[in-house]
């Protein structure tokens, strides 16, 4: 296939070429010695396994190291036989003049129970292949950080875009679907996040090590703020003035403490905050505290709470945050946010006279008064100590009903999916 396959008098010609993806196949050891595949990454609906046999549909007869290491490692992917993805030599356009090649395939399925589909495939370096899809700006900037730490492990990144042919013969736009990873073989260990566990489970790795110190922080920070926050605003241990003996500084150690765990917890905020732009982590990005993204997200929170209320037997499988749960979460950041910004302004009091931003900080005191911002400082308090009851018991219900390790996975990182599932905020286990 030529590089005019997008011009009108070509998007026509798109020969019929089945692939069967349980088609009979080997499964002796016969991985290549040149090249090895270490897993990649799906910015799609795709599993690793599709995303896989996409990047290795090549020409017949290939001899090119990465299309043999990439038939070879689909031997090892499919229990039941590898996938057909060999093309005749004319429904293959290698990358001539361009960075990344074009195949032509019919009656290829997306999805395992997906419609069939007369494709073309674009594969080659990542960033020629991102400007074919035209990528947006999210999405390219979640594939580069994600391409950056398969770098560091010595993997260049195949990426691969598809276009579906119409009934009437002509080429939709490209779609991202993700990258491959591949390099020399000796060059390093490869880390992977899905870990085949047994026939019927998959351990997704979802949780970063970052994210699980700065949550079980901040349960450290919240409780130590909570009590002694409501020390300061009620004493309920230890001698008092009113008791008429000497009081010691008692008040005041809780007072230091609550100011030092309330400026840790500041900190804490603002390192979330950076990560939400900056992590290569799809469930750690900005985008994942809104929900409705697309028409059916409405559909999917409508479902999700009819499931949380017993109207359901169960709700759509998500395996990070539902869109009930990102709602709360970002619901809880912007109430922490105003605590923040109460609390400063009520630590701020003292400090008027130091410098501008002090003096600043305190300007609601004048606004709203001392009183006010006191009781609206413990009432967003008390919330907290709701919401986590309510966290905890959510937790441990999903946990129960869903059986998927949730709670354990802010200890290890990790939840359980059976193979085949369909979530939605994930490619297809």
């Amino acid at each position: 296939m030529s590089t005019e396959t997008q011009t009108p008098e070509k998007k026509t010609a798109v020969p019929e070429k089945e692939v069967e993806f349980f088609a009979p196949g080997s499964q002796e050891d016969t991985i290549s010695q040149g090249i090895e595949v270490g897993g990649g990454f799906s910015s799609g609906d795709l599993s690793m396994r599709r995303l896989l046999t996409m990047a290795a549909v090549s020409p017949e007869g290939s001899t090119d190291p990465v299309d043999i290491a990439l038939k070879d490692s689909l031997t090892y992917q499919f229990r039941h036989g590898a996938p057909n993805v060999e093309v005749p030599p004319e429904d293959f356009d290698p990358p001539k003049g361009r960075r990344y090649s074009l195949a032509r395939i019919s009656n290829f399925k997306r999805t395992k129970f997906g419609p069939d589909l007369k494709m073309v495939i674009a594969r080659g370096d990542l960033e020629s292949v991102m400007n074919v899809a035209e990528v947006k700006r999210e999405e390219r900037t979640l594939l580069r950080k994600n391409a950056q730490m398969a770098g560091s492990r010595g993997f260049r990144c195949l990426g691969v875009a598809t276009a579906t042919v119409g009934e009437d013969g002509k080429l939709g736009p490209f779609q991202m679907e993700g990258f491959i990873n591949v390099r020399p073989r000796g060059t390093g260990l490869s880390g992977e996040d899905l870990t085949p566990t047994s026939d019927d489970w998959v351990r997704l790795q979802v949780w970063s090590g970052g994210l699980r110190f700065l949550h079980w922080l901040n349960v450290f920070l919240i409780v130590t703020m909570s009590v002694t926050g409501f020390y300061i605003m009620n004493p309920f241990f230890g001698d008092t003035y009113f008791r008429g003996i000497e009081i010691g500084y008692l008040m005041g150690w809780m007072r230091f403490i609550h100011f030092t765990a309330a400026f840790t917890w500041i900190a804490v905020g603002v390192v979330r905050a950076f990560m939400a732009f900056t992590s290569k982590d799809r469930y750690l990005r900005w985008s994942t505290f809104w929900p409705f993204k697309k028409k059916e997200d409405f559909r999917y929170l409508r479902e999700t709470l009819g499931a949380y209320l017993f109207l359901r037997k169960e709700g759509p499988l998500y395996v990070a945050h539902n869109p009930l749960q990102q709602l709360t979460y970002t619901g809880i950041y912007v109430i922490g946010a105003f605590q923040m910004l109460i609390g400063l302004a009520l630590y701020a009091l003292p400090h008027v006279s130091a410098n501008p931003i002090w003096s600043f900080l305190a300007t609601p005191n004048y606004l709203f008064g001392v009183p006010a911002l006191r009781n609206f400082h413990a009432v967003i308090m008390f919330l907290f100590w709701a919401f986590v009851i309510a966290h905890i018991y959510l937790a441990f219900r999903a946990d129960s009903t869903e059986r998927n390790g949730g709670v354990s996975a802010m200890i290890n990182g990790g939840v359980y999916l059976r193979r085949g599932s369909k979530p939605v905020d994930a490619p297809e286990v």
